[in-house]
Parts: C-alpha cells; structure tokens; sequence
C-alpha cells in the first residue's frame, strides 16, 4: 500500500516559514555566560466535561516542522508529543494489530521512547546497553553494552549535513556520550573518546562533586545539544543545575546559564547573598522544549532545595518553578515566568511546554501551554512571555514553621480551568474502596492537620498536600495537536502526607544561610497508600482532559482507564491508579497512551474521548509510545513491563515479560 502525507501533514510543514518571515525582535537580558576554559578532570476534581462534538479541522498554518522520516528526539518533533500521520485514523483503528515485539529481558522494566531514523529504532535497555532495531520488523541489528547507567528516558540524534555523520547523544555515567549511529561505537573526536563530563563548567573543585547522571536527555538545536545538569537529591546543598551548551560535533562547552543566578545577573536578589553558593536545585530534571523557528529552547525548572522548607533561602528563589525562554544559541534569557515562589511543595515542572498557535480574538498568536503538577494550565506569548490570560497573585496560608518565610501569594491562572484536584480533603473525598479501619485514619490525618487545600504549607504538626507532588502533570503526560489547537493532559491525584522534623544528620552550622531560627526541618515522602495501596482519595485517580487552545475550554474529560481488581467486581471508571504512560496524539484524529493498572493500551477520539480501541498487555505501560512510518506502513510502538508505579500491591497478576510492541494495521 502506498502512502502520502495528508494536506494537513502539508500544512505543518509549511508553517516554520511563516513564522520565520514575522521576525522577532528580543528584549535580552543577563543570565547566561560564554563557556569557561575546560577544567580537569536535578479544588476539587475538573468537572467532567460532557463530550464535545467535533472540532472543524482549521486551515491556519502551524508552526511546526515535520520530517516524515525521523522521531529523531525524545517526544518527537518540538517535544510536541504528535505525529502528522493519518494512515491510522479513526475510522480504522479497530483493525490494529500487534506487527511485531521486542523482548527486553530480565530487569527493571524500560520506559526508554524510542527514536526512529530512517528505517531504524534505537533504544536503551535497562540503563545500560543501546541496541538498534529495524523498525519494521523489530529485528535486532546490533546492541552495545555500556558502562554505568544511562539515561532510561530518550536520547538524541544529530546528523551532518551530508548525512555522512551520523550520532546518538545521551547521558551515560555522568557523561555527554556521543555514538555512531551506523554502529554505536564511540565518537573520538567527541570530547575524551566520545564523553563530555557535565561537571566541568561547575564553580570550585568538581571532584567533590558526584557524577551528574540525569533522565533528561537535553536537545538537539543546530550544531548544539543542549543539557541541562541535575541536582543533589533531598539535601539541604545540592550541586546548582546550571543548563549548558556543547558543540555537537566536538563537545566543547559553548554555554552555561545559571538557574541559580550569580551577583549581577537577573534574579539574583532573589536569594540571600549569604552563602549564595551553596545553594542548588532549580533543575530541569525532566523536559524541555525548542522552537526552531525562533531559536528558542523553552525549559522548565524545578525547586531550590530543600523541596519542603525554605527558611534556609528567603525570597522568592529565581529561576526555580519557572519557564525559562533563552536564546538557543546564546543561552541568553529571553524571558521567564515564574509559577510558584518560594516553593515548599516540591512543585517542580515535570512536562515540556506545548507548542501552538493559536486564534484568538482575530489574531494568530504563538504560544506556550505549560501543564504543572498543581494542575494548571499556564498559557503564555511564547515570544513575551506575556499571559493569554489573566494569571493573578491570590492570598495562600501562612506558614507557621520556625525561620520559615513563605511567600503570601502565588499565581492562579484565572482561565483555563484546572484538569486535576485542587481543593481541600474532606470527608467526602475518602476512598470508599478502602478498609474502614483506614478511613477512620485517614479521617483523623484530615482533621488533625493542616488541610487548606491547594498551597497548604508543610507543618510541624502535619499537613495535606494535594493534589500532591507526584500528582497532577508528570513527565511524559502531556500531547499537543499543532493544527487543531488542542492540548491533551493525563493527569493523576496523589495526595501526600507532610510531617517536618528535625533531620538528626544534618548538622544546622552547616547550612546554607544558617541562622539561629533555622534548622535542618525535612520530611519524609508519605504518598497516603492504604493498606490494600490504594490512594486516600477516591477515583478518579487518574483522568485525560482536553482542552481547545483557542478558547481554554475544556472539550472532555476522562478517566484514564481501570484497576482490574476491582473491574473485576464491576466498579469502572475510577482512573487506573496513578498511571505513567505517555500521551501521543496524530493527524488521525487519535489520542494513544498506555495504562499500569489495567494493563491496557488505548485510541480515544480526539474529538470526544471515547475509547475507539484498546489492547490488553501482558505488564504496564509506563513510558512515551512514539509513531513512525516505514515503506508506506504506519506504527506505533510501546514500552511495556512491570507492574507500574504504585501498583505493586493492588492484587494484579504477575507481569508478563518486559518488551516493545508496535501495533499497525493489517498488510
């Protein structure tokens, strides 16, 4: 069968133009600094929103760029999570099939995406060895064992212009590791035999520091790849997750810009000056995003540490819980946003801005759709930076910790409405599927803590987070349809449990800012799983929402899937329970992800949500599928292992074997 891109594929391709022409003219300002010499050697629930008849397909141009023949990088093209494919589409998906599978072996199940390049899937298995597919049939072509774990979630691809050269880029041991794409042998030319040590680039001695391995495979913009470093784990001080720009083809260090700012930079005043180099976090630990057209990598941050108290950095801790725009090639700041000051939640940004162009109000305008585990929705100018609409300050509790200075206001986006819980815990939102001895405790936890809904401040008493830090929008979760102006959110309701208490190992002298009033407070990660692991709350623990960009409206909203235990039993539509497979959206008018409970990979309508086809799995599906075409056939390829995050002890059956599954329609 033969197959041509369909006139919308056409439409995206044409759109990078367009915008090209516009022009943009930046206001630039501080924040990055050209590379060092080298040194040596981080409410309630939405509404259910009635079904929506389907949207007129729209004939404004998008701005994205599509190669019919590469998802050359980890969420495919602009990190938008879509495929301009329509060879499966809504009127034939009932008919896909299972066209081939790719056992993993034994170990920790892979939620690695993998790319496609011309023909060929590249994977990472387990952290620690790279393989290549053909992707047509799932054959393994070659495999490459490799030291230390690597990156688990995606990787790069990079090719010359004559396409003689051509890498796989990823993070490996705490190395930028470039690889033949023909073989997977290293790259010599490529800093010290193929790797780049991240540290370097870092303030003081980096010796002292432990290697910077990360999940966040960075991007690739011209002839740079672009990473952005992590932080220490839940500790007081913590490396600074400085984002840094190498030479694709060298490895030289190009660029840094520090999420921390030095004295002079924007945002510095937004920390003490004492010991302002001790502090760290503020890492993008997760996504990011660039647009081609403008030479704009757009990064979302995460917190300064520690995550859940701030006495030690008063203020509001720029560039931490923020959207960062800076200059792709310079890695000067554009502009930034931030969505949480002084944050105490653990509230970093887990997603990749969306990237769309909307019309609205007679005008084409480009924006950015930022999803974030409070369950907002920010929308902004993706050249200013500017709201599409009103984002405003609002009165949030007080904190009533020691040496704590919370900020008394945070940002509410006053349109679009949330896609998951925001409001406060009460009695009527307890699991009624759990035993009643745990109802009876989760009705005194209620009672007795601090329970004031969203922005809740952590206690010394205890305090309810929700919808929590491992809620709303995780990595992964978030799809964009560029030419429907559509946005779609699998999100997930998690609540916490805070409790602070002094930290017996860490010493108070040494802490950064230290002062008489401020003390290592810390606190343990209790995610308020009941003795059968169900969550405290009742379903839907997870749901799918989608929105229309031109007006912020939610079109649908979903549960996302089952917990077959209880299906079993005829109780449905509760969400599976805090599932983790990634969103794809296509030109066909599908939305694809994969569920852990359940064990279900699905096709919904786009237009309406409703499931037009699903497949029972052997294990959980906790990663991003990706789409590709080879020789005039259309697939779409999932991780698949395991039972899932937070579902070991619901009572489901043993998993099948580990593997990729790629599903098309019948020859």
């Amino acid at each position: 069968m033969s197959y041509k891109p369909s006139a919308r594929c056409a439409a995206l391709r044409a759109g990078a133009s367009l915008l090209a022409l516009a022009g943009l003219a930046l206001a630039v300002a501080g924040g990055a600094q050209a590379a060092p010499a080298p040194a040596k050697a981080p409410s309630a629930p939405a509404a259910m929103a009635p079904a929506a008849p389907a949207a007129k397909a729209r004939a404004r141009p998008s701005s994205k760029v599509v190669d019919f023949h590469k998802w050359s990088s980890y969420l495919g093209t602009e990190s938008d999570q879509y495929s301009a494919y329509d060879q499966i589409n809504r009127s034939n998906v009932k008919e896909l099939k299972p066209a081939w599978t790719f056992e993993t072996g034994p170990g920790a199940p892979d939620h690695f995406q993998p790319l496609f390049v011309d023909g060929k899937l590249y994977i990472i298995l387990h952290g620690n060895t790279l393989v290549s597919l053909d992707a047509a049939t799932g054959k393994e072509l070659w495999r490459k064992p490799l030291q230390g774990r690597a990156g688990s979630r995606g990787m790069n691809y990079w090719q010359s212009p004559d396409g003689k050269d051509r890498r796989l880029l990823f993070m490996n041991n705490g190395m930028l590791t470039a690889v033949s794409a023909d073989n997977g042998d290293p790259i010599p030319t490529f800093g010290e035999d193929g790797k780049v040590d991240i540290r370097v680039g870092l303030a003081g001695d980096i010796s002292k520091i432990r290697p910077l391995q990360t999940d966040n495979p960075g991007q690739v913009y011209k002839n740079l790849i672009i990473i952005s470093l992590p932080a220490g784990a839940y500790d007081f001080t913590s490396p600074p997750a400085d984002i840094h720009a190498y030479d694709v083809r060298t490895g030289k260090l190009v660029w840094i810009f520090h999420t921390v700012p030095r004295k002079g930079e924007y945002g510095y005043d937004t920390w003490p000056a004492k010991d302002h180099d001790k502090f760290g976090g503020v890492h993008n630990w997760s996504e990011s995003t660039i647009d081609p057209a403008l030479g704009i990598m757009y990064i979302p941050t995460g917190t300064g540490r520690y995550d859940f108290y701030g006495g030690t950095r008063p203020g509001n801790n720029l560039f931490a819980n923020s959207i960062l725009a800076l200059d792709a090639k310079t890695g000067k700041r554009i502009w930034s946003f931030q969505a949480v000051h002084h944050d105490l939640w653990d509230y970093d940004f887990s997603v990749a801005p969306k990237l769309l162009t909307i019309h609205k109000d007679g005008k084409d305008i480009p924006i950015i759709a930022q999803a974030s585990k409070q369950g907002f929705l920010y929308v902004l100018n993706r050249k200013t930076g500017k709201p599409i609409w009103p984002i405003v300050e609002r009165p949030v509790p007080a904190s009533d910790v020691p040496g704590e200075q919370a900020s008394p206001t945070q940002p509410f986006p006053t349109w679009p409405k949330p896609f998951a819980r925001q409001g406060k815990f009460t009695d009527d939102l307890i699991n009624p599927y759990i035993s009643d001895a745990d109802k009876e405790k989760v009705k005194k936890q209620l009672h007795d803590c601090r329970n004031e809904g969203i922005f809740t401040p952590p206690a010394l008493t205890c305090s309810i987070e929700i919808p929590g830090h491992n809620g709303g929008a995780e990595w992964g979760l978030v799809a964009a349809d560029p030419v429907k102006h559509r946005v779609f959110v699998a999100a997930r309701n998690l609540p916490t449990y805070d409790k602070l208490s002094l930290d017996p190992k860490e010493d108070p002298a040494s802490l950064p800012n230290a002062g008489p009033d401020v003390k290592p407070y810390k606190a343990p990660v209790d995610f308020m799983l009941q003795s059968n692991s169900l969550s405290a709350i009742a379903p839907p623990w997870s749901t799918i929402t989608a929105y229309d960009m031109d007006t912020g409206k939610i079109i649908w909203q979903v549960p996302d899937g089952d917990v077959t235990p209880l299906a079993e039993k005829g109780i449905t539509g509760t969400g599976s329970h805090v599932p983790r497979g990634g969103t794809i959206a296509t030109a066909g008018g599908l939305v694809f992800n994969g569920t852990s409970s359940d064990r279900k990979v699905r096709a919904r309508d786009a237009a309406t949500g409703k499931v037009l086809w699903s497949y029972d799995i052997p294990a959980a599906s906790d990663g991003v599928p990706a789409v590709y075409e080879v020789k005039g056939r259309q697939y779409i390829v999932f991780p698949v292992g395991g039972n899932g995050e937070f579902s070991n002890n619901l009572g489901l059956s043993k998993p099948g074997p580990s593997q990729y599954i790629a599903f098309a329609l019948p020859r």
